[in-house]
């Protein structure tokens, strides 16, 4: 592993991310001589800023939007996770050599488990929106846990059938437009756009068309309810929060750099939650 002490998270914008709050909170909780950062890098940027991670201090990084995929093209070794999935948000220097794997889709089934237990059960469809990084991995997941359908929309169609086209015929992509009809039959929701982050439009959608014991999603954890979910704990269905999709990824990244496997706590929960409350007032 690199001499190097310190991760980081890499994004644009990345003033949102809450990474920095979990791993110093577990890097303490461990004892290690380390911190881990906040880094707002440019896409064009990117390459170069990667290229340097040791230079930097750092042995490995956290990577979010938008360059996930962008991680996975620089990384000398890649696992089989980020390959299927083909984005990576995990990075870690080795021997010399950049390693990427991604850890979202474990973050997001792990939470949905825990949070929604026995939402697949019987399996029924499900309807995603987004085809970014992020969608890759709740595909991925959902996809090995053998669901009979997911129906994939994107605001621009291309982009949604090339990633379907990596998963095989499981996928059934639909146009935006047809978002509210797609829902018919679902039994879980899964929204992995920016729609609904603070300071972007809501996303517009008729969750009536849900059955009633139905599971909406929404990866976005600033604000922790979003009006997707918000409007879904209206109506009467489950909701899983994004917060626990960034918990449990985390640990594996921790893992990688630090070499110890951290736990997802009820007070680590709480600690987040209450700065997510601080920053919105």
């Amino acid at each position: 592993m690199s001499e190097a002490k310190n991760a980081c998270v890499i994004g644009w914008p990345i003033g949102h991310s809450r990474s920095p709050l979990v791993h110093n909170y577990w890097i303490a909780q461990h004892g290690l001589d380390a911190h881990y950062d906040k880094e707002a890098v440019r896409p064009e940027d990117f390459e170069a800023f990667v290229r340097g991670l040791a230079a930097r201090g750092y042995r490995g990084a956290s990577v979010t939007v938008p360059h996930k995929e962008a991680a996975l093209a620089l990384a000398d070794e890649a696992d089989a996770t980020a390959r299927a999935i083909g984005a990576a948000n995990t990075l870690w220097l080795e021997d010399g050599r950049l390693h990427a794997t991604n850890t979202d889709a474990y973050g997001f089934m792990t939470h949905l488990d825990l949070s929604a237990p026995g939402w697949d059960a019987p399996p029924r469809p499900a309807a995603v929106l987004g085809a970014g990084g992020a969608a890759r991995a709740v595909l991925a997941g959902l996809a090995e846990r053998g669901l009979p359908e997911i129906r994939l929309l994107n605001r621009t169609r291309a982009r949604a059938e090339a990633l379907a086209g990596r998963l095989g015929s499981r996928v059934e992509v639909g146009d935006w437009d047809e978002r509210d009809a797609v829902l018919e039959g679902c039994g879980l929701l899964v929204n992995t756009t920016t729609l609904g982050m603070a300071g972007a439009p809501a996303l517009e959608i008729d969750l009536a068309r849900l059955p009633d014991d139905a599971v909406v999603a929404d990866i976005v954890y600033t604000p922790l309810e979003t009006p997707l979910l918000a409007a879904a704990r209206a109506g009467g269905l489950g909701t899983v929060d994004g917060l626990g999709m960034l918990l449990h990824q985390g640990a594996l990244g921790f893992e990688r750099w630090f070499g110890v496997r951290p736990e997802v706590t009820e007070e680590l929960r709480a600690l987040v939650v209450a700065d997510l409350g601080e920053a919105a007032c």
